[in-house]
């Protein structure tokens, strides 16, 4: 058995490795490549496999970075099953949807400016694609052994990162491979925590974090109530990109914990994403799948997905409405790295203003518009014109759905014997950190997965 790396290897997104065991092949993610418009530009070029040729496909998650090229996979060719848990299996059809419609907001947006002569855009894949993916997919539940080919088993593992993720154990000729595609941290909020798993003969990990320590959480709440209240008494708006599936709900639910302390009833909260409305939804018919503290606030009130306050903008006009306020709103929208979707256009509006405050909650990738306001960028532009950038921004860094370099050795030293490593899903900063810090502890062979490599199980 042998493991062929061509995505997330040396990045953070486009997650994608081939695994060939048994006379098989299967494919564990296949995620888009996010960032910068040229790094983005490769999710049109060939796989560098045939994906005709391929038995099945295993997803660890249902964020885009790990699923958005499946629909352009079977739209070349792919015939096999997919397998994915159960929740995941329904946030798909929602990620898949939400990306084919952006695909072709883009695509006419580029027509429209092309010159004479030039070929015309077309989407990455169509909503009809995205319907072709979904009648191939197999749900699975948690901890249950599944043969998904012939002499090939794998198992999902609770990985507590988001609603369905998944550690995946794969099994084949006498040799087992752990790809632990992405880990949350202990104590995350409504999800239980990631698997303990204790053997492998070469394992796959992330590496987001792999070079720094999250905040601590209480400080990280006290921080984000800070900021509310600093925002208010600027009587400014503030404005939180944030992904449609985890961190939206985590957001949610520390409202709800901290409504009174917060003073959040003065505020006016918009989620402004048609998406994560949907998601909203999921997480409402999975609890089974939440920790027991999550079950108790859902039982309480306000409940953390109908606050009283709450506004759901679930169309353009509802969404541009928004940017008629100047002040007192809490302003909750994708796309999560600012890259695109609702956010830019009150980006667009609010970033000007002295009084406005930009949170930033999560990953922010090389070359996103999230990552210049993070770096600090005093000009930005967003659909082709250039803002300046007086609002005042905040990096919290504690509400991040991965893990940091402390939990990913916590959970590395969980194997007896250590096993070989690969560090996918990481800058190589990050990645360097971490393979220096458990070589050192471990004494392991650890490898810095690049495209294109392969390493024998």
């Amino acid at each position: 058995m042998h493991v062929e790396f061509h995505g997330a290897a040396g990045e953070v997104t486009g997650s994608m490795h081939l695994v060939h065991a048994a006379g098989k092949r299967v494919l564990l993610d296949c995620g888009l490549i996010q960032g910068s418009r040229e790094a983005e530009a490769r999710n049109t070029e060939p796989f560098p496999f045939d994906p005709s040729m391929l038995d099945a496909l295993v997803l660890s998650h249902a964020h885009i970075d790990h699923i958005g090229r499946v629909p352009l996979l079977v739209k070349r060719g792919f015939r096999g099953p997919i397998y994915t848990h159960h929740a995941s299996a329904e946030l798909m059809g929602v990620m898949l949807m939400d990306t084919a419609s952006l695909s072709a907001s883009d695509a006419e947006r580029a027509n429209r400016d092309r010159r004479r002569g030039e070929p015309e855009v077309q989407p990455l894949f169509t909503a009809e694609d995205v319907q072709a993916t979904l009648r191939q997919v197999q749900p699975l539940p948690y901890d249950q052994r599944t043969a998904v080919v012939a002499g090939v088993e794998v198992a999902l593992r609770d990985a507590g990162h988001i609603l369905g993720s998944a550690i995946v154990e794969l099994w084949a000729e006498g040799r087992k491979l752990v790809f632990s595609g992405d880990l949350g941290p202990k104590g995350t909020p409504i999800l239980r925590d990631p698997t303990v798993v204790k053997q492998a003969d070469l394992l796959l990990m992330e590496s987001t974090y792999g070079d720094r320590n999250h905040r601590d959480r209480p400080e990280t709440i006290r921080e984000l109530g800070d900021i509310f209240e600093r925002a208010w008494h600027d009587r400014g708006n503030v404005l939180i990109p944030a992904f449609a599936v985890g961190r939206t709900q985590e957001l949610l639910y520390w409202f709800a914990r901290h409504w009174d302390a917060w003073k959040l009833q003065r505020w006016r909260i918009f989620l402004d994403s048609p998406m994560a409305a949907k998601v909203v939804a999921i997480y409402g018919r999975h609890h089974g799948l939440f920790d027991d503290e999550a079950r108790d606030v859902w039982k309480q009130a306000p409940n953390p997905f109908r606050l009283p306050n709450l506004h759901v903008a679930e169309n353009a006009q509802q969404s541009m409405a928004i940017n008629q306020i100047e002040s007192g709103a809490i302003i909750i929208a994708g796309s999560g790295m600012a890259n695109g979707g609702r956010i830019q256009h009150h980006l667009k509006n609010n970033l000007g203003r002295r009084n406005a405050h930009v949170v930033f909650v999560g990953y922010q990738a090389q070359g996103t518009l999230g990552r210049r306001l993070v770096d600090g960028a005093q000009w930005v532009r967003i659909h082709g014109r250039d803002y300046r950038v007086n609002a005042q921004r905040h990096t919290v860094g504690g509400l991040s759905a991965h893990t940091d370099q402390r939990g990913l050795m916590d959970w590395y030293a969980h194997f007896q014997p250590s096993p070989p490593l690969v560090l996918v899903h990481g800058e190589d900063k990050a990645r360097e950190a971490l393979a220096g810090e458990i070589g050192e502890r471990h004494g392991v062979e650890v490898t810095l997965a690049r495209p294109g490599m392969q390493v024998d199980v």
